[in-house]
């Protein structure tokens, strides 16, 4: 038995789960709305503070799907009650970011800026011009989002500038030594 798997999705006070019968989820709560649609196969219970996700079989098809749809659908559930946020670290002289409107700048030691559009469901704050916040409803939106922006410059190996997660260790290479 999957050990995620198995586990009960725990419904906080405000949140609630519709699911049909072509297991199309509707997820409700305090910061909005999500929807997903589940495997066919995964039988979805509906309790009063939980939800338990049961499989049809033991074929490792069937294991696989079990835990990775109880995963997003407790995903779901946080993103509507509590919301989902990456945090990002901008170092380099004169690396900076600013936010005009729906749209985030970023000077990165290129010739030009990078203006990269904000997506819908997504909040973007930049509280000093070397950090941005990304915050929103859906885990994947949120990290997809912080991966590209740090995809425009990852972080170097030899003096460590870039865009990298706070918290993110950057292993660090030693120059070429002189004779």
């Amino acid at each position: 038995m999957s050990r995620i798997g198995k586990k009960p999705v725990n419904l906080p006070k405000g949140v609630t789960v519709t699911i049909d019968e072509e297991n199309k989820a509707v997820v409700k709560g305090p910061k909005g709305e999500l929807q997903f649609t589940f495997n066919k196969d995964m039988k979805f219970e509906i309790l009063e503070d939980e939800v338990v996700i049961t499989r049809p079989s033991e074929s490792k098809k069937d294991r696989t799907m079990h835990g990775t749809t109880r995963a997003i659908l407790n995903n779901l559930v946080t993103g509507v009650n509590e919301g989902f946020e990456k945090r990002l670290e901008i170092i380099g002289v004169g690396y900076r970011a600013q936010l005009r409107g729906k749209q985030l700048t970023l000077q990165l030691g290129k010739s030009h800026p990078e203006e990269v559009v904000i997506p819908e469901g997504l909040e973007v704050e930049v509280p000093k011009n070397t950090q941005i916040i990304i915050k929103g409803t859906d885990k994947q939106l949120v990290g997809e989002f912080a991966a590209n922006i740090r995809s425009l410059r990852s972080p170097e190996p030899y003096k460590g500038k870039g865009i990298r997660y706070v918290g993110e260790r950057v292993r660090r290479k030693e120059g070429k030594t002189a004779k």
